[in-house]
């Protein structure tokens, strides 16, 4: 097949160049993720600087500033932490 001029689909993780993490932050480093803050962890002398936060569809738990953290949503409504 004659690939020049051809428009195709392939996986992320498959691309050799930039790196597949680079394409995902320029797609969507700025979505907003949704989940439960399940602990708060410290940095050195700052107390509860971190959140851990359990979201949906991720495997892992996410370690998050807590100054990064946008606001609350309580009963589906959003609003700003209470610091």
């Amino acid at each position: 097949m004659d690939w020049i001029n051809q428009r195709v689909h392939f996986k992320i993780r498959d691309v050799y160049h930039p790196d597949p993490m680079k394409i995902m932050t320029d797609l969507h480093g700025n979505d907003l993720l949704t989940g439960k803050v399940i602990d708060l962890s410290d940095s050195g002398m700052q107390k509860n600087a971190f959140a851990v936060i359990e979201v949906e569809g991720i495997p892992e738990l996410l370690v998050v500033p807590v100054e990064r953290i946008l606001g609350a949503i309580e009963d589906g409504n959003a609003s700003e932490p209470t610091r």
